[in-house]
C-alpha cells in the first residue's frame, strides 16, 4: 500500500529526534505530550530540553542528595550560579562547568568558549567576574593527538580570558590514558556582586517584553546541548559544525552592557543563551516564574541568510543574553546596546497561558505546554552496582633509591611544575591577586576590603576508580585542606561530575557513590554545594573516563595580610601533623614509579580534618606559622620537594624508608615555624591531640631525603623539564 504524506512525515520525525538524542520512549512521551505529530522545530526543542545534559535525566535523583543549605548561602542549585555571603553586603558568585566534548572536537574554539559561558553565568547574576581557574584531563602524552587536544584548549582558554580581562589563578592539569578518547575541560569562575542587586532568571509580569542582546544568531553550535549528551562512537569531524565560535571581545561588551541595564534597573529577570540557546533560556525563563512565552523570531538578529526556526531555536552562537525588560526602559536598553555596539530586539512577550509558542514570520513553528518542557522531562532511576571492593594493599616494595624516585615523580608530566602553562594566563590583570598557580589555593584580593577570597580545584580520579565512596570525600576534603593552607576558612563549593555512560550499571555505580562520598564530605566539613555541573557519556568506543568528580572551593579570609604559602623561611622547622600511615595504594609512586595501579584509595576521616582546619587556622590567627601545605599527590616527598623548590632553599628530611616518603595517607599537612614559635605551637598541637612529628628543616642549599640529597637548582631545573615536549 502506498504510504501517504502524513505517514511520510511522522518517520522522518521519528528519525530526527533519534537522531538529535531522544530516544524511542521519549519520542512516544513527546506524542503523548501533543497529542499529535510535532513540527521538526518543535522536536528539536524537546531534544534540546530532554538531552542529558540540560535535563540531568540520570542524575537527578541523586543530586537532591547533595547539602545545598548554610548560613552564608544566598542563592543554591538552580540559578545560572551559586552565591554566599562574605559579609559587608558583598557576596560571591561561583560556579563549574563543562566542555568536553566541544574540547575534544576543536580544542581551542571547545575550551575557549567554554570559559565564555561560564563567565556569562556569573554576570548573569549581576556578579563581576574576578577569578577564574581550571581543571583538564587529557591522554597519554605519548598519543600525538593528546598534544594536539591540550595545547588547544590551554591556548583557548588563555585567548578568551586573557583577551576578556579576567585573572586565571589556577587549577589542575593530569594526563591518563583513560582520556584519551574524551578531554575533561572544567572551568570555574568567581565573581563579586552587592547582595542587594542580585539577578535571576524567573520571569514576572504579564505581557513583559523579552528582549535580546549581544551578538547575531548564527547557525554555530546547532545541536551542541545533542553532542555533548552522547558518547562518541568514531571519527568526530562530522560534529565540528555543533562546536560554537566565541568572541571575548564581544562579550566583554556585553558584560559591561548588562550591567549596566541591571544598574538602570531596566530588568526583570534574565537568563545567558548557554546551552541549547534560545530554547532553554526562555523556557527556564518561563518555568520558574510560572508564565508562558511566545517569541517572534523573524524578529531575532541573525548573521546567516535562510536561518530555519530549527536553526535559530537550536543554535548555540555564543555571546547572547535574553532578558524580561520593563517596558518602560525599552529606549533606555536599546541606547545601551547601541553604546555597546551589541544587536538587540524585542522578539517576544510573557503570556498568562502555559504555553511556548514560537512564530516565524507569522507561521507557528512550535506550539508546546511550556512547563511538560522541563518539569515533564524524562528522570531515570538507573540500576547501578556497587564497584567491587578492592584488597589493602599489602604489596612488597622493592628497594630503589628515594631520590632517585622522586626525580622521576617531579619531573614526571602529571607532578612537574605547571609553569609553563600558567606563563599563558594572564593572573595578574585587575590587580588583585595575592597568590597564583603554584600554591595550594589562589588567593584574590577583595577591593576596598582586608578580605581575600581563596579558591581551589580538586579531585583524585585514581582513588575514585578503586573506590568512589573514598575518592568522593577525599576531593571535598583536600579542596577543604587546600583553602586551610592559604590561612582561609571554607566556607563553600562547586562541582563538576564527569563520568562515562549512566546506562552501564557499574558506570551510574560510579556517580551514585562519588555523590554520596562528596554529600558526607561537604555536611560534615560544612561546605555546602551551591552550584554545578554534570557531563556524563564521556566515552569513546565504550572506553570510559576515570571517574573525576571535581570540586571548586572558595574560602574567605578576613585579612589578606595573614595568608599563608607553601613558601618556609630559612631556619625553619617543618612539623608533620595527622597520621602519616603507609599505605602506597592508588598512590603517584605506585602509578609513576612501579607503573602499575592497585590496592584501595586511601580512607578519609573527616572528623580529623575538621579538627586539623581548626588547629591551623588558630595558629596561623596567632601569627606561629611561616608557611603551609597540605600533603596529597607523592606524599611528603612531593610536598616538601615543592616547599623547597618554591623557596629556593634547601631542606633536610629526616631519614625514613619509600612507604614513609611516598605513601598517601590523608588528612595531614607539613607546617613551617620559626625557633621562637616551635613551643608554642606544639603546645597547642598537644592541646588538640593531634599526631605530630618534627620531619626536617630548612636549611642550606641542598634538598635531603636522609642521606640521599640533590642540590636545590638540580632539583628545580627536573622540576621545570616535565613539560617541555609537551606544551608549546
Amino acid at each position: 500500500m502506498k504510504r501517504n504524506n502524513r505517514d511520510n512525515r511522522q518517520d522522518a520525525c521519528k528519525e530526527i529526534a533519534l537522531a538529535l538524542g531522544l530516544n524511542l520512549d521519549e519520542y512516544r512521551s513527546v506524542l503523548n505530550l501533543l497529542e499529535r505529530t510535532p513540527s521538526f522545530t518543535e522536536i528539536g526543542i524537546f531534544s534540546a530540553m530532554w538531552n542529558e545534559h540540560c535535563s540531568y535525566k540520570s542524575s537527578k535523583k541523586w543530586l537532591r542528595k547533595l547539602p545545598t543549605a548554610g548560613d552564608k548561602v544566598i542563592c543554591g542549585p538552580g540559578e545560572n550560579a551559586g552565591i554566599v555571603d562574605i559579609g559587608d553586603n558583598q557576596a560571591i558568585v561561583f560556579k563549574m562547568e563543562s566542555h568536553n566534548h566541544p574540547s575534544f572536537v576543536e580544542p581551542f574554539q571547545g575550551a575557549a568558549t567554554g570559559v565564555g559561558g561560564i563567565l556569562r553565568d556569573i554576570f548573569t547574576m549581576g556578579g563581576r567576574p574576578i577569578a577564574t581557574m581550571n581543571s583538564l584531563s587529557f591522554g597519554q602524552v605519548q598519543n600525538q593527538k593528546t598534544l594536539g587536544i591540550a595545547n588547544g584548549v590551554v591556548h583557548g582558554i588563555s585567548s578568551y580570558g586573557n583577551s576578556f580581562g579576567v585573572p586565571n589563578v589556577g587549577g589542575e592539569i593530569r594526563f591518563n590514558k583513560a582520556y584519551d578518547g574524551n578531554c575533561l575541560v572544567n572551568v570555574f569562575a568567581a565573581g563579586l556582586v552587592n547582595k542587594n542587586n542580585i539577578f535571576y532568571s524567573a520571569a514576572a509580569g504579564l505581557g513583559m517584553p523579552i528582549a535580546y542582546l549581544g551578538a547575531k544568531t548564527g547557525r554555530d553550535g546547532v545541536g551542541g546541548a545533542s553532542m555533548a549528551s552522547a558518547e562518541f562512537s568514531g571519527g568526530t569531524d562530522s560534529k565540528k559544525p555543533a562546536v560554537q565560535v566565541g568572541d571575548p571581545f564581544t562579550e566583554k561588551c556585553l558584560m559591561e552592557a548588562c550591567l549596566e541595564l541591571m544598574d538602570s534597573e531596566s530588568i526583570i529577570s534574565i537568563q545567558d543563551m548557554g546551552a541549547a540557546g534560545l530554547t532553554c533560556s526562555a523556557v527556564e525563563m518561563g518555568d520558574k516564574g510560572n508564565l508562558g512565552i511566545e517569541l517572534y523570531l523573524e524578529k531575532v538578529p541573525t548573521r546567516e541568510s535562510s536561518m530555519t526556526a530549527f536553526d535559530m531555536m537550536l543554535s548555540e552562537s555564543q555571546e547572547r543574553m535574553l532578558f524580561v525588560l520593563k517596558p518602560e526602559k525599552k529606549k533606555l536598553a536599546e541606547k545601551i546596546a547601541q553604546k555597546w555596539d551589541l544587536a538587540y530586539a524585542i522578539i517576544g512577550k510573557t503570556i498568562r497561558e502555559d504555553k511556548f509558542k514560537v512564530f516565524f514570520n507569522g507561521k507557528i513553528e512550535a506550539d508546546i505546554p511550556l512547563q511538560a518542557l522541563s518539569r515533564s522531562a524524562p528522570e531515570y532511576n538507573r540500576p547501578w552496582t556497587r564497584t567491587p571492593k578492592q584488597q589493602k594493599y599489602n604489596e612488597s616494595v622493592p628497594y630503589l633509591n628515594s631520590m632517585d624516585c622522586l626525580k622521576k615523580l617531579i619531573s614526571s608530566p602529571n607532578y612537574c611544575s605547571r609553569e609553563k602553562v600558567w606563563q599563558q594566563y594572564d593572573h595578574t590583570i585587575l590587580s588583585n591577586t595575592l597568590i597564583g598557580p603554584g600554591s595550594d589555593a589562589a588567593l584574590i584580593r577583595i577591593e576596598n576590603t582586608n578580605k581575600a577570597l581563596a579558591l581551589t580545584c580538586d579531585v583524585t580520579p585514581r582513588y575514585c576508580l578503586a573506590n568512589p565512596l573514598e575518592g568522593g570525600k577525599q576531593a571535598v576534603a583536600e579542596s577543604f585542606r587546600n583553602i586551610i593552607a592559604s590561612g582561609a576558612s571554607p566556607v563553600a563549593i562547586t562541582d563538576n561530575l564527569n563520568f562515562g555512560n549512566p546506562e552501564r550499571p557499574e558506570i551510574m555505580g560510579q556517580l551514585v557513590d562519588c555523590i554520596k562520598g562528596i554529600t558526607k564530605a561537604s555536611k560534615k566539613l560544612n561546605m555546602p554545594v551551591v552550584s554545578g555541573n554534570v557531563s556524563l557519556y564521556n566515552e569513546t568506543n565504550g572506553n570510559s573516563i576515570l571517574p573525576t568528580p571535581t570540586i571548586g572551593a572558595i574560602g574567605i579570609l578576613d585579612d589578606y595580610k595573614k595568608r599563608l604559602d607553601i613558601k618556609p623561611g630559612k631556619g625553619d622547622i617543618l612539623i608533620l601533623i595527622g597520621d602519616n600511615g603507609h599505605n602506597l595504594g592508588r598512590s603517584a609512586f605506585e602509578e609513576e614509579i612501579l607503573k602499575k595501579q592497585s590496592g584501595d584509595a586511601p580512607p578519609v576521616f573527616l572528623t580529623q580534618e575538621k579538627e586539623l582546619g581548626k588547629l591551623i587556622l588558630r595558629a596561623n590567627k596567632m601569627g606561629l606559622l611561616s608557611a603551609a601545605h597540605d600533603v596529597s599527590d607523592g606524599g611528603i616527598a612531593i610536598a616538601t620537594a615543592e616547599m623547597s623548590i618554591i623557596s629556593g632553599i634547601g631542606i633536610k628530611i629526616v631519614n625514613k624508608d619509600l612507604r614513609w616518603y611516598f605513601n598517601e595517607g590523608q588528612g595531614r599537612y607539613v607546617l613551617a615555624c620559626s625557633q621562637k614559635n616551635k613551643e608554642n605551637i606544639m603546645n597547642l598541637l598537644s592541646e588538640y591531640r593531634i599526631k605530630n612529628t618534627i620531619i626536617g628543616r630548612v636549611e642550606g642549599q641542598f634538598f635531603a631525603l636522609g642521606k640521599e640529597r640533590i642540590s636545590v637548582k638540580s632539583l628545580q631545573k627536573l622540576y621545570n623539564s616535565g613539560f617541555k615536549n609537551i606544551f608549546f
